[in-house]
């Protein structure tokens, strides 16, 4: 781990399982190849949006977890924020590190642990980077660590994709063309989770990928955060920040403060 955070005594980080979908597939350029038009100018909306809204003090310490290539943990660093962003793919993390600093840090972690002795204001977790795992008691796991990474009265952010609208309006089927491989992409429920099946060629090879995702309801969280420590202060249903509607609202974002 990164020498400016502590790494809690004798617990250690917990390894990717080799049949965890995200294990092998956020892992891999074709990952980052199909998502590399997510808009920057966006992430950073919603992270001026939310740091306004919370009135949080200068060099706060963040928690992103589940950060990816490091996109949202950037911007609260620019905005002033002394950011770790840990992630479950070492290819990610290792993108992110051209863009350490004093401030800013990465290192490769599991969700699940709490793995450090250093805590934070805040911690957030966004763009649907929840709900992955088989069991829901993993889920339960994730919030545990949250509330013991955090101080007295810190705050979580969960964004998180609106799953009524999405079952609603899913769409089945498209192709996407991107540099210059053709990603069919065919999309199902099966009333716990949203499957999204990955097929493409590469110079002859064929490929195939499933993302999974539990379609989790704003009751759900509602009832894991609150029997895990945390009050629910606010729901928003846009990166503007608008008041959430669980028909037609995009998304779900939840801003909780530990008890």
């Amino acid at each position: 781990m990164n020498t400016d955070y502590k790494l809690k005594d004798n617990v250690p980080l917990r390894p990717m399982e080799k049949n965890d979908w995200f294990a092998s597939w956020f892992d891999t350029n074709y990952y980052h190849l199909l998502y590399k038009n997510r808009n920057d100018d966006e992430a950073r909306l919603l992270i001026e949006h939310l740091v306004g809204c919370l009135n949080l003090a200068p060099n706060s310490k963040a928690l992103d977890l589940a950060c990816g290539r490091g996109r949202h943990s950037i911007t609260l660093n620019e905005l002033g924020f002394d950011v770790l962003g840990v992630d479950l793919s070492s290819n990610s993390i290792e993108e992110a590190k051209q863009f350490e600093n004093e401030t800013l840090h990465f290192d490769v972690c599991d969700m699940r642990n709490s793995f450090t002795k250093d805590r934070f204001d805040i911690v957030f977790n966004l763009f649907t980077s929840f709900g992955y795992f088989d069991n829901k008691s993993d889920n339960e796991k994730v919030i545990v660590a949250v509330h013991e990474m955090l101080k007295d009265d810190g705050i979580l952010v969960i964004d998180f994709m609106n799953s009524r609208r999405i079952i609603n309006s899913l769409v089945e089927s498209e192709t996407k063309v991107v540099d210059p491989i053709e990603f069919k992409i065919t999309r199902n429920y099966d009333g716990h989770h949203i499957f999204k099946h990955i097929n493409f060629d590469d110079a002859g090879i064929k490929h195939s990928y499933t993302e999974r995702v539990q379609t989790l309801m704003l009751e759900d969280f509602e009832a894991l955060l609150t029997k895990n420590g945390f009050n629910i202060l606010s729901t928003f249903g846009d990166f503007d920040l608008n008041g959430f509607q669980e028909e037609t609202s995009d998304r779900l974002i939840l801003v909780a403060k530990k008890k």
